[in-house]
């Protein structure tokens, strides 16, 4: 629910090496009544500049009166956690096989993550509010595959709870959790709760922040721009592969099912947020029809 802002209120929160101040309120006009859900993983999760970079961006989208919802991630995170507890992982095609003992420790990660990213914005000012499995859960799912365990695969959103947060001005920040039968918590990869978000709310972007650019073409070469068939043509040849395989149908899911766009940028950039969002040029690879 963007808001008027003069120029000179912007002055006062906005931040040096970001786009340029003068084109911010076409911007912001632009996406005035559309929403922007940005997923927050990977590597990028670990450094605590990187997070503290991500969240004074979020509290400038927020001070602007933009419509913005996180879903944040938890990999890193939970791997040092397993690991500090002597708990070893089992995979099955790059997914972790959850069992009851991982699935308490994931969720106790996650909600401990999703804590950290509320305080944070509080204290630059920013109201935000926790989604998860112990508190207003938006996300209902179906096990993955039986011999995972507790991974599941979103089947429902209940998105009046976000609506109603937005339409306050909070952030919604949306830890990748749901519950399934009997109340049972089930971890989701965390592009995949983003993509399933996103086209509930047919937001005008998903933008994923990873540890990579975006995506490349057969010369290694950053890709601006790129449509779902051409994508599919990269998966085919081989260009894209291993881990960037699922991001990038998650991607392709997501534009052919309401979102205007995908974009994947690298959240190590400083301001890679304020740069995709309030330049033409963009940041990272834009994937839309």
């Amino acid at each position: 629910m963007s808001k008027n802002i003069s120029l000179d209120e912007i002055k006062k929160f906005w931040p040096e090496k970001a786009p340029n101040i003068n084109i911010v309120q076409k911007y912001v006009r632009k996406y005035e009544k559309e929403k922007i859900v940005i997923k927050y993983g990977g590597n990028v999760l670990i450094d605590r500049n990187v997070f503290n970079n991500f969240i004074s961006d979020i509290n400038v989208l927020n001070k602007l009166g933009l419509s913005i919802i996180v879903v944040h991630g938890g990999g890193p995170r939970i791997k040092r956690e397993l690991d500090k507890k002597k708990i070893v992982s089992k995979f099955i095609n790059g997914l972790r096989i959850t069992d009851k003992n991982i699935i308490d420790t994931v969720e106790e990660v996650l909600i401990d993550f999703n804590k950290d990213i509320v305080s944070s914005l509080k204290k630059l000012g920013s109201e935000a509010t926790s989604f998860h499995t112990k508190t207003k859960n938006i996300i209902e799912v179906k096990p993955e595959r039986k011999e995972l365990g507790f991974v599941g695969i979103p089947s429902k959103i209940n998105d009046s709870f976000i609506h109603n947060a937005l339409s306050k001005n909070i952030i919604p920040i949306i830890a990748p959790l749901g519950l399934g039968e009997h109340n049972q918590t089930y971890n989701i990869n965390g592009d995949t709760a983003a993509s399933a978000i996103a086209k509930k709310l047919k937001s005008r972007r998903l933008i994923l922040m990873t540890n990579v650019e975006g995506v490349y073409d057969d010369q290694k070469k950053l890709i601006s721009e790129i449509k779902p068939f051409d994508l599919e043509n990269l998966i085919k040849s081989k260009v894209v592969q291993g881990g960037m395989i699922p991001k990038i149908e998650n991607c392709v899911d997501a534009v052919q099912n309401g979102v205007r766009g995908v974009v994947i940028l690298d959240g190590r950039k400083p301001h890679s947020i304020l740069h995709e969002i309030f330049s033409d040029t963009g940041s990272g690879t834009l994937i839309r029809e």
